[in-house]
């Protein structure tokens, strides 16, 4: 059994250097500065002619988010634009609806109420707004929300479970009158439920954040969600509260340490982000280097990567800091656990020094809090571990 793990550990070894001299490895190296987009924008055309009773008058400015875009309108009406070419026309209480729209315009009017709300991730945006009343389905059961708020509502009943993403219950948000359906990017792999939910006449609104290449513009879909709930003027003083935070957390000094964050799936491969996603974003604007610098197709939209075991190792065996993403690879507590997934892993620098931490659970439901992630990791990278939200380091 020995000579076996040994020639084992040998061709992972091999693998590595092979891996190493085609480019595969992390570069060890900075290639983001703190104010670029690393990412192709997406650019979204102004329709100054939606209808002829309307006029335009201007585009909302985003400092970060790519992935939608918000057009104001006389008479009090706001277009919605996302970057998969669904739109959505805002009317303010009281405000007549112009006929004759572009066809595909989904018109939405105020105060919207009876959502059917599946992105998880805008949960603590509707929370932040204090409009969890607006919500009325849920797409997870009430023991898979980390939120208070949203678990007791759920525990009352005033939110309703209808089924998840893709398997929602017609009939119940029919009955119930559901005006909205929010949803998370994973729909895309079932539209035939988005189909048949727009042919109930449910329009189905796809929250794009998880593309967005800054951390702040995943924070900056809050706007988009101060359009729909007629909170704008709350939405804006949120974001400036968060960027705040989160440009308090960023620092030019580049410590030149190195960090994977990753998790290991059921059959044993790695799951780690793109070098264009957000994720690798904070830890450069943390001070610390993300140890793949050109990993992912840039043409696909997928925010991660899987790779074998031995690409990790080839890349990430000397990384100063491991980071398990316990969000999705399920909460661990010991290097034990750790080690249980993937023997491979203690030969690994950060394993062998200590140096691995795990994210909280609630992470990625606790969209706002990009700041308070950001500072945790220039912590950890600096040794200042005192006050830590949402890593903890494994024993």
């Amino acid at each position: 059994m020995r000579k076996k793990m040994q020639k084992q550990n040998a061709i992972v070894m091999m693998f590595a250097m092979l891996l190493s001299l085609t480019g595969i490895c992390g570069c060890g190296k900075d290639n983001t500065s703190s104010g670029e987009m690393t990412s192709e924008e997406v650019s979204i055309e102004i329709d100054k002619d939606i209808s002829p009773k309307l006029g335009f008058e201007g585009r909302k400015e985003l400092t970060y988010a790519k992935e939608f875009a918000i057009d104001t309108y006389t008479g009090g009406c706001t277009l919605i634009t996302i970057s998969d070419g669904s739109r959505f026309l805002v009317a303010a209480e009281g405000t007549d609806v112009p006929e004759y729209l572009d066809e595909d315009i989904v018109v939405i009017k105020q105060p919207l109420d009876h959502i059917y709300l599946v992105a998880t991730a805008a949960m603590d945006m509707v929370l932040s707004l204090d409009a969890l009343d607006t919500l009325r389905f849920s797409g997870t059961e009430s023991d898979g929300w980390y939120m208070k708020e949203a678990k007791e509502a759920m525990e009352r009943g005033d939110i309703l479970y209808a089924g998840k993403y893709s398997a929602p219950d017609y009939e119940l948000i029919v009955s119930e009158g559901c005006r909205l359906a929010v949803e998370n990017t994973m729909i895309l792999h079932s539209p035939e439920v988005r189909e048949k939910l727009e042919k109930m006449g449910i329009p189905v609104l796809v929250d794009y954040s998880s593309y967005e290449s800054h951390p702040l513009g995943r924070v900056e879909w809050i706007k988009l969600y101060g359009v729909l709930l007629g909170k704008e003027d709350e939405a804006q003083k949120l974001f400036a509260e968060e960027e705040a935070d989160f440009k308090g957390a960023v620092t030019e000094e580049k410590t030149g340490k190195t960090v994977a964050f990753f998790y290991i799936t059921t059959n044993g491969a790695v799951n780690v982000r793109k070098s264009t996603d957000y994720i690798p974003k904070m830890i450069e604007l943390a001070g610390g280097t993300y140890v793949f610098c050109e990993l992912g197709d840039e043409e696909s939209k997928s925010s991660t990567v899987t790779m074998q075991m031995e690409e990790f190792y080839a890349a990430a065996k000397d990384a100063d800091y491991l980071i398990y993403n316990s969000s999705i690879g399920g909460e661990i507590s010991t290097m034990e656990e750790l080690l249980g997934k993937s023997s491979l892993l203690k030969d690994f620098k950060a394993v062998e020094k200590g140096d691995v931490w795990c994210t909280t659970k609630n992470l990625y439901q606790e969209s706002m809090s990009i700041g308070s992630l950001t500072k945790d990791i220039h912590s950890m990278i600096t040794g200042e571990t005192a006050e830590m939200q949402y890593l903890y380091q494994l024993k």
